[in-house]
């Protein structure tokens, strides 16, 4: 298929699926699609068997576009500067210290819990992975997805500063997974093992600290430009700019992408929401990225589902797979504590935070773009089937649940207000 093919058919198809989920199952727009998705997918596979024009048709879609490279080299860019365009700064600042600890410590502690646990059980199982590639698994299984968890936490009813923690803290983490999975992977792939700590700490400050260095030079030289102007048209287009160039010149200085898109992302919209745009222009940019942020997400999501055609499945790693979902959700469980008793006396916390927290970090395709980067010599293929089931798990079951837990929990908390208050007004009550 040539590139205009593959482009028509995906945009078709997202748009098929977007109908049918917002007329008949009416679930969250990104959910429906890869359900959608994956429905035919299985389908399809099924009828591969007999192979059928429109499955080979199908399969020759899948293969056609490099998922790993059409997710962090073009779509990351624009989602994650979509998303980060409407973060409230002064919000974002007010849960900083959450958003840090989640994003940096929550991390490390999930990548070493996972790596640890699925190492013994590929062990159990009698399926010889060396060690440092589960850690390599948890390093890509464990960052939250911004694009997943932001299309759904729209519509799961959270308390905003929740809502702030749970979307700041999954637009940075990404940025910092990335760079321990480089880290781990430069490892994995070293001869005899060797790494020193001095070149993996020049890798992580050049890469971390150097992309936010540069997405706050890039978002500033943006605003700037925005603020010089008032014409919509030409604004949009400098904000175009800012992602595609700026996304670009971070690979060739070696810093993180995802993370300079995130604060040019911060930084423009909110020095323009400051007076840096006319009241047309904040109006027109705002209708414009969330568009982009819902077309790319329709498309990403339909991208997913199509992976199931040409994953390689294996009944023994099937079943590692489901079993590493309570891996995955325990080891977030214990990485959200950990920062929450750490910040207990400085920060407060909302009601059930941490089973929120826990259950509302979904995995994404980010997950699934890091896996399908790996070389067939790092297990490749058990990765990818591991990583997909969870994925799989974490958007339809967690997505569609959160809101229901959400729901639940501050149902409880309502009784247990009540009967608190009640208990106290009859105590007052002279006798």
């Amino acid at each position: 298929m040539n590139t205009q093919e593959i482009i028509s058919i995906t945009i078709v198809l997202a748009a098929l699926f977007a109908y049918i989920n917002h007329r008949i199952i009416k679930w969250p727009p990104t959910i429906g699609i890869m359900a959608l998705s994956l429905i035919c997918s299985v389908i399809l596979v099924a009828l591969g068997n007999s192979k059928s024009l429109l499955s080979e048709k199908a399969i020759e879609l899948a293969n056609s576009v490099d998922f790993q490279d059409v997710l962090m080299n073009f779509m990351l860019s624009f989602l994650l500067f979509a998303g980060a365009i409407h973060i409230d700064a002064g919000k974002l600042k007010a849960e900083r210290w959450p958003v840090l600890l989640l994003a940096t410590i929550g991390i490390l502690v999930s990548t070493c819990l996972v790596g640890g646990m699925t190492w013994l059980l590929f062990k159990f199982f009698g399926v010889p992975i060396p060690f440092i590639y589960c850690l390599l698994f948890g390093s890509l299984i464990s960052p939250t997805d911004p694009i997943a968890v932001m299309g759904i936490l729209k519509q799961a009813n959270i308390p905003e500063s929740l809502e702030v923690k749970i979307a700041g803290e999954s637009l940075f983490n990404d940025g910092i997974a990335v760079v321990i999975f480089i880290s781990i992977a430069q490892i994995a792939r070293s001869p005899d093992g060797a790494f020193s700590i001095a070149a993996i700490g020049t890798l992580f400050f050049q890469e971390a600290i150097g992309g936010l260095a540069f997405g706050a030079a890039l978002g500033y030289v943006g605003f700037l430009a925005l603020r010089s102007i008032n014409d919509y048209k030409v604004e949009v287009l400098i904000t175009l700019a800012i992602v595609m160039g700026g996304y670009t010149l971070a690979s060739h200085l070696h810093v993180s992408g995802p993370l300079a898109m995130v604060v040019a992302g911060i930084i423009t919209g909110n020095k323009a929401r400051e007076g840096g745009m006319s009241a047309e222009t904040r109006d027109y940019l705002g209708k414009f990225w969330h568009l982009v942020d819902e077309i790319l997400n329709a498309v990403l999501f339909l991208f997913i589902g199509l992976e199931m055609l040409i994953i390689k499945i294996n009944t023994t790693v099937m079943i590692i797979g489901v079993i590493s979902i309570l891996i995955v959700i325990l080891a977030r469980w214990i990485s959200v504590i950990l920062p929450v008793l750490l910040l207990r006396y400085k920060i407060k916390f909302e009601n059930n935070a941490i089973a929120i927290l826990t259950w509302g970090g979904l995995r994404g395709g980010i997950s699934v773009a890091l896996a399908l980067s790996l070389s067939t010599d790092m297990h490749r293929d058990e990765l990818v089937l591991i990583t997909y089931i969870i994925v799989v798990f974490s958007i339809l079951v967690q997505g569609l649940t959160i809101g229901k837990l959400v729901k639940k929990l501050q149902g409880k908390n309502a009784v247990v207000n009540h009967k608190s208050l009640s208990n106290l007004f009859e105590i007052d009550m002279p006798s």
